[in-house]
C-alpha cells in the first residue's frame, strides 16, 4: 500500500467505539457470514473463482472456525491487512494459496487465486499463468511444482519484484473500504 498517511492507515487509528460502530451498522447481529460479505462485496455473477477466493479469505479470517466473522476477528483482519508485518502477509498469502490445506501450494491453487483476484478486480494486466510461471521460476528452487511455506516466504523475500507483485495482486484495501465504508451501489 505504500505510505503510511494513507485512508485506510486513518481508519484504522480511529477508536475502537467508532470501529464498533461502523461494525454493527453493517452487521446489526454482530457477526458476518459468508453470504453477508459476499453481499456486500456485490459478487453476484462473478466467476467460480472469484467466489471461491472470497471463501478462503472469509475461512481465513474466521479464526475459530464459527462460520462467522466476529468483532475481534474483523479487527484482526483489518490490523493484519493495513498494518502486518511482512512475515504475517506472507503466511497469510500462503494460507489463502493453500486451498487444499496440505501445507503446500501447487501451480494450480496458486493460478487459480491469481485469476479470482482479477475477476474480482477486474484488473487483468498480466496473465495468471504468466505470473504463476515467474514465481515458479524464481522460487521453486527444487522444481517440485508446488512450494513449502519456507520456500514460499524466502523466495518473496529475496526476490523484490515478486514480492511487489504479490502485495500489488494481494491488496484487499478495497474489500476493506466497501466494508467500512458501507455498501456502495454501483455508480
Amino acid at each position: 500500500m505504500g505510505a503510511h498517511g494513507s485512508s485506510m492507515d486513518e481508519v484504522l487509528a480511529e477508536d475502537m467505539h467508532h470501529w464498533y460502530n461502523k461494525f454493527m451498522r453493517e452487521s446489526p447481529s454482530g457477526l458476518i457470514t459468508l453470504f453477508e460479505l459476499k453481499t456486500m462485496l456485490q459478487m453476484q455473477g462473478m466467476s467460480e473463482e472469484a467466489s471461491s477466493f472470497v471463501d478462503q479469505v472469509f475461512f481465513t479470517f474466521d479464526m475459530d472456525g464459527d462460520g462467522y466473522i466476529d468483532f475481534v476477528e474483523y479487527i484482526a483482519a483489518v490490523s493484519l491487512l493495513l498494518k502486518g508485518e511482512i512475515n504475517q502477509k506472507l503466511k497469510w498469502y500462503f494460507k489463502l494459496f493453500d486451498q487444499d490445506g496440505n501445507g503446500k501450494i501447487d501451480r494450480d491453487e496458486m493460478e487459480t487465486i491469481f485469476k479470482a483476484i482479477q475477476d474480482i478486480t477486474r484488473s487483468y494486466e498480466i496473465p495468471p499463468d504468466d505470473i504463476v510461471t515467474l514465481i515458479y521460476e524464481r522460487i521453486d528452487v527444487n522444481n517440485e511444482g508446488e512450494l513449502t511455506l519456507e520456500e514460499f516466504i524466502t523466495g518473496a523475500k529475496e526476490h523484490p519484484d515478486i514480492m511487489e507483485m504479490l502485495t500489488k495482486m494481494m491488496d484487499l484495501t478495497h474489500v476493506l473500504e466497501i466494508i467500512v465504508n458501507g455498501q456502495k451501489k454501483k455508480e
